[in-house]
């Protein structure tokens, strides 16, 4: 596909973001660790960057910056922008706070690295224009809204756990739900009568 200027200058934006990885030398990155901590556990103060605190938030261990090295600074900045713009549901994600959850739950963090890393596969984001269909189609949001793959992230989020409980996954299942919600994602990416992103129908899924 051929893209437009528009579509060109928006597309170089979102590359550079996610050609920047998380380093914790930089401020702003430890500034936005700092506010994802407080926008999921505003009751709980956080001792430090390296913390055992962090595991309650699903990372690995006491350093999430080991783990974002998958989705680089961007998937940080999509986690603080779901838990700014619905914090209901990015709360529900988080605690695990509707349907019947599984013993080996996914761990919420680098559920959403995953995602993050997902996203950017599915709509070829790291080619000189995007190759698939889903990628081609997002390209229309992204010219109208420089925060339409955050938003495409909060959906797609909240899409794969509404599919876990659907399909009474447990922690193996991870991969199989992950490969679900890519393809019922470029399913309504491409249907006919969607003219913005908040027109998905698994949109409808969120809650602020």
């Amino acid at each position: 596909m051929d893209l437009t200027p528009l579509q060109e200058d928006s597309l170089r934006r979102l590359q550079s973001r996610i050609d920047v990885p998380y380093d914790s030398t930089i401020p702003e990155h430890r500034e936005a660790l700092k506010v994802l901590w407080k926008k999921s556990f505003p009751e709980e103060e956080l001792c430090d960057l390296i913390s055992e605190q962090w595991k309650e938030m699903g990372w690995q261990g006491k350093d999430p910056s080991t783990d974002f090295r998958g989705g680089g600074f961007i998937s940080l900045e999509n986690l603080v922008f779901f838990a700014r713009r619905f914090p209901k549901s990015f709360q529900d994600l988080l605690r695990k706070q509707e349907g019947s959850r599984a013993m080996w739950e996914y761990p919420f963090a680098v559920a959403g690295v995953n995602i993050t890393f997902m996203l950017i596969q599915m709509l070829d984001l790291e080619a000189v224009k995007p190759r698939t269909l889903g990628g081609a189609a997002f390209m229309k949001f992204l010219s109208e809204n420089d925060s339409a793959f955050d938003l495409l992230y909060c959906i797609a989020f909240k899409l794969m756990d509404r599919l876990w409980l659907d399909m009474r996954a447990t922690y193996m299942d991870f991969n199989t739900v992950m490969k679900s919600t890519r393809r019922q994602l470029e399913r309504e990416l491409l249907l006919d009568d969607i003219s913005r992103l908040e027109d998905l129908p698994s949109y409808s899924l969120l809650s602020r």
